[in-house]
């Protein structure tokens, strides 16, 4: 009898030791999809997703000088230069000059006295020829702001 007590011992060893086999047989092959999973994402997801550079800047490109007149019978003289994206096609000025008429008509001249209001008015008009230009220009430059 003490043969057969200890033969059930063995047998629940070997029961034991099978059920940790079928377990990392189980396991295995799941902890290797995760980790490949984990090193494809890591390495090569991101490589496919490049944020687009920056844009480089074109060749700067004066444009006629425009007189808009302002509030009070006062007037302002303003040049600008346009400075297209290297990438950009030919930019004519004509949207420029026609968004800084539409801006500046009209205001005062304590709004455009000012380094602050100038600055404004200047990030406002930037804005705007950048969208009207669908990001062919790189940026806008006074080359003469003289008001009266």
């Amino acid at each position: 009898m003490a043969g057969k007590g200890e033969s059930s011992k063995d047998d629940a060893e070997e029961k034991g030791k099978g059920g940790k086999k079928k377990l990392i047989l189980i396991i295995a092959p799941i902890l290797v999809i995760v980790l490949a999973a984990g090193a494809w994402f890591l390495f090569f997801r991101s490589s496919g997703t490049k944020e687009e550079p920056p844009p480089e800047p074109g060749a700067v490109v004066a444009l006629d000088t425009i007189t808009v007149n302002l509030a009070g019978g006062h007037f302002l003289k303003v040049g600008l230069a346009l400075q297209p994206t290297i990438d950009a096609h030919e930019v004519s000025g004509e949207k420029a000059l026609d968004a800084a008429i539409n801006l500046y008509s009209g205001m005062t001249i304590e709004e455009i006295s000012s380094t602050e209001g100038r600055n404004h008015t200047k990030e406002e008009l930037i804005t705007e020829v950048k969208e009207l230009y669908e990001g062919e220009v790189y940026d806008l430059y006074f080359t003469e702001f003289v008001y009266q």
